[in-house]
């Protein structure tokens, strides 16, 4: 046990340090241990991949494999399973479809999607991937990652024929997200349809999104203002614990 807590000590050393790493005798000095035994955890943590020694100054750094340890953690799978109780809050709450999407390229996964007990004509599947330009999950996940307005444009040029979105559109549509941390589309991703959406974020970048669809004459500027507050006392304190909501949504 005091041989994994001595790497757990050195491990948090190594986050402290940065990407500029630090010595041995200063990594030894953080952890609270000597330097022999510091460079015996450390050896064996760049074994596995969690320490990087740089060969020209010998400082210590942390390894590919303690920044996958985060990644892994918040794969696609592991994020449906762990945010799948607050998507059926949420949709319980507002009688609505929901669904949870993640970035892949130009478009949005559906990762999880949780369905009303009144019938919507909308056809939706886990795995299906839609035009992040057109959803207002993919909106959403553009306003919170801070892309810059000119190269929003990119993300119009390869759309379906029958998408309907303009640059300009999407554009006043990140920059209302930006302002009140939810975006919103009305019938550009499937006539007749209404979406709001808001990005989750990790440590501050967005790893995903939850939308609540609703048919478009329902989806009224009083209602959007309600789900609004629906995601943030549904979704907010069920999301696990390095997760939160945009400040813009939230108010904080």
């Amino acid at each position: 046990m005091e041989a994994v807590d001595r790497a757990l000590q050195l491990l948090v050393a190594l986050a402290d340090a940065g990407p500029d790493g630090a010595t041995l005798a200063a990594l030894a000095k953080s952890a609270e241990v000597n330097k022999s035994t510091a460079y015996r955890a450390l050896s064996t943590l760049r074994l596995r991949g969690f320490a990087a020694q740089d060969d020209a100054n010998g400082t210590y750094r942390l390894g590919p494999a303690a920044f996958e340890l985060g990644d892994r953690a918040y794969a696609p799978h592991n994020l449906a399973q762990a945010l799948h109780p607050a998507l059926t809050a949420l949709s319980r709450a507002a009688d609505e479809l929901v669904h949870l999407g993640v970035l892949a390229g130009d478009h949005v996964l559906y990762v999880d999607k949780v369905e009303p007990e009144r019938a919507i004509r909308v056809w939706s599947a886990i795995g299906q991937r839609v035009p992040v330009a057109s959803t207002s999950m993919g909106r959403a996940m553009l306003a919170a990652r801070g892309v810059p307005d000119q190269l929003l444009r990119g993300y119009v040029k390869n759309l379906p024929a029958d998408r309907t979105v303009t640059p300009e559109r999407l554009l006043e549509s990140v920059a209302a997200a930006r302002r009140c941390g939810y975006a919103v589309e009305h019938g550009e991703n499937e006539p007749d349809v209404a979406c709001i959406g808001t990005a989750i974020l990790r440590g501050g970048s967005a790893v995903a999104a939850v939308s609540i669809t609703a048919l478009a004459v329902r989806m009224t500027p009083q209602r959007q203002q309600e789900l609004a507050g629906l995601m943030v006392s549904e979704v907010g304190p069920l999301l696990p614990q390095g997760l939160s909501l945009v400040p813009a949504l939230t108010g904080k």
